[in-house]
């Protein structure tokens, strides 16, 4: 079936309310993250977990907002409830990865181009498992180049985040990366779109 795709069906308003959510959610996970990197009477664990929940339904907040303006004319929309909260987890959890890999082994570059490809795959899962929960009357179909650069700009995107959240201390630059990172993650979605 041929659909009459619309991703923008509110105009800016879903597009910008997304974009407010994922910098929301990266500049609280950053500033948690920063606290357990610099502060050494802190309890690391709890603030990387927090960090990395912070920063994943951030992620997952902005995907699904913009999947508020996304509408095929010919077809209702609805969502799988499992494969939606699946996506949510694996947002969480991987993002957790590397969090926890750069806040307990510091930014080498072997580890923070592990943990931001592992990061950024997983924000990628995210996003195509969220696709996934689409049900309509049709089928969607990916182009795998245009998939390839969602993926990528994901990597990209994760990796500067982690690298952000361990090397940035300042308040305002960690609000600065919390926009840029904002941005990313936008970018990955309508992208992947």
């Amino acid at each position: 079936m041929q659909g009459t795709v619309d991703g923008f069906s509110y105009g800016a308003v879903t597009p910008v309310a997304a974009y407010i959510m994922a910098c929301l959610g990266a500049a609280l996970g950053l500033r948690c993250v920063v606290r357990s990197v610099y502060n050494e009477r802190s309890w690391k664990p709890g603030w990387l977990a927090l960090g990395a929940a912070s920063i994943g339904c951030g992620i997952w907040t902005m995907h699904f907002i913009a999947m508020i303006g996304f509408r095929v004319e010919e077809s209702r929309i609805h969502y799988d409830v499992t494969l939606t909260v699946l996506s949510l987890a694996v947002a969480i959890v991987v993002v957790g990865i590397g969090v926890f890999a750069v806040g307990y082994r510091g930014v080498s570059t072997t580890t923070l181009c592990t943990a931001g490809g592992v990061t950024g795959l997983g924000v990628a899962a995210m996003h195509y498992l969220g696709m996934a929960a689409i049900q309509l009357n049709g089928y969607i179909e990916y182009d795998i180049a245009v998939v390839a650069l969602s993926v990528l700009i994901a990597i990209v995107a994760a990796t500067a985040a982690l690298w952000a959240a361990v090397s940035i201390s300042g308040f305002l630059t960690s609000l600065g990366a919390s926009l840029v990172m904002g941005v990313a993650v936008s970018g990955m979605h309508y992208t992947g779109m």
